[in-house]
C-alpha cells in the first residue's frame, strides 16, 4: 500500500493539524504522483531537493529513481513524521529549515548533488517568492518540478497580449522552457484546496532565452511595464530619467512603437527595448 493511500491514517496516528498558514494540501492521488516522477525524468545519477515533503508521500517515490533526496521542511511538527515514514530510505536526508532562507548552491555544495532536480508541492502562498529564488540564485539546477495553483502555472506559460502574461511569465521563461504537464483537481488532496492546480516543469536553459547587456535594468523595465499596466511604454520608460530625445532615439533604434504597453512585447522586444535604454544612459 502506497503512502498516499494511508495519508489519512498517519496524520490521526501522530495527531497531526494541517496549518492554513503554512498552505498544507498533502497530495494523496497515486496517478498525478507518478505523473510527477514521470516529468522528473530521474535516474541513478539524479539528485532531489524537495521542498515541503509533508509526510513524506512524494519524498518516497523519488527516492526509488534518485541518487539522493534531501527534502526541506518548515513545520516542526512533520520532522517525527518524516522521520518515521522515510526511516528506511538511506538516501534521504529531512532538513528542518524555511526554503527561502536556504542558500541553495551551498547546499548542493555541501551534500555533493549532481544532476539537481527541484520537485515539490508546492504551498501556494510562497510560491513565486521560491520560484524566483530558485531561478535568479542560479544555484546549478537542471530543472524544477513543481505543482502549483493553476492561475499561477497559466502565468508562467502565457504569452504576450494575453491577460495571464506579466512579469512571472518573462522571468520563467527568461531562465528555462516551461511546460504545463498535467491540471490536478482539489479532490487529490487533503484537505481539499479551494483552487485546481496544476503540475509544471521547468528545464533550465544553459544561456537564457535571450541575451541582455544589463539583466537587472531588462527585469526592472518588465516590472515597470507591468506595474503600470495601463501606461504605454513612452511613459513607462520616462520613470527612468531620461530626456525626450534620448527616449525618441530608444524607440527609434529599436523600432519598438512607443504607444504601445508592455503586455504586448515579446521578451525578444523587451531584451531590445532595455539595451537601447542601457546604451542611452
Amino acid at each position: 500500500m502506497s503512502l498516499a493511500s494511508k495519508t489519512k491514517d498517519i496524520i490521526n496516528h501522530f495527531g497531526f493539524k494541517f496549518s492554513k498558514s503554512l498552505g498544507q494540501n498533502f497530495l494523496i492521488d497515486q496517478n498525478i504522483l507518478d505523473k510527477i516522477v514521470g516529468a522528473a525524468e530521474l535516474n541513478n545519477e539524479s539528485c532531489v531537493i524537495e521542498i515541503g515533503p509533508g509526510i513524506g508521500t512524494m519524498t518516497q517515490e523519488v527516492a526509488k529513481f534518485a541518487s539522493k533526496v534531501v527534502a526541506i521542511e518548515l513545520d516542526d511538527t512533520l520532522i517525527p513524521v518524516l522521520n518515521e515514514t522515510l526511516g528506511n530510505y538511506n538516501n534521504i536526508k529531512v532538513i528542518h529549515n524555511d526554503a527561502l532562507k536556504v542558500n541553495f548552491k551551498r547546499l548542493i555544495e555541501e551534500e555533493n548533488l549532481t544532476e539537481v532536480k527541484v520537485v515539490a508541492n508546492l504551498p501556494y502562498y510562497v510560491t513565486t517568492p521560491i520560484i524566483s529564488k530558485l531561478l535568479t540564485e542560479k544555484p546549478g539546477l537542471r530543472a524544477i518540478i513543481i505543482m502549483i495553483q493553476r492561475e499561477v502555472a497559466d502565468r508562467m506559460v502565457a504569452k504576450p497580449g494575453s491577460k495571464e502574461y506579466g512579469a512571472l511569465s518573462l522571468l520563467v521563461q527568461y531562465y528555462t522552457k516551461v511546460e504545463k504537464i498535467t491540471r490536478v483537481p482539489p479532490a487529490c488532496f487533503i484537505p481539499q484546496p479551494k483552487v485546481e492546480s496544476a503540475v509544471i516543469k521547468m528545464t533550465i536553459l544553459e544561456e537564457p532565452a535571450v541575451k541582455v547587456n544589463d539583466e537587472k535594468l531588462f527585469f526592472k523595465i518588465i516590472r515597470d511595464s507591468f506595474n503600470m499596466r495601463r501606461k504605454t511604454l513612452w511613459n513607462v520608460l520616462k520613470q527612468t530619467g531620461l530626456s525626450q530625445e534620448k527616449l525618441e532615439k530608444v524607440f527609434s533604434d529599436s523600432g519598438i512603437d512607443p504607444k504601445r504597453r508592455g503586455e504586448t512585447l515579446t521578451i525578444e522586444e523587451f531584451a531590445k527595448l532595455s539595451d537601447r535604454v542601457r546604451d542611452n544612459m
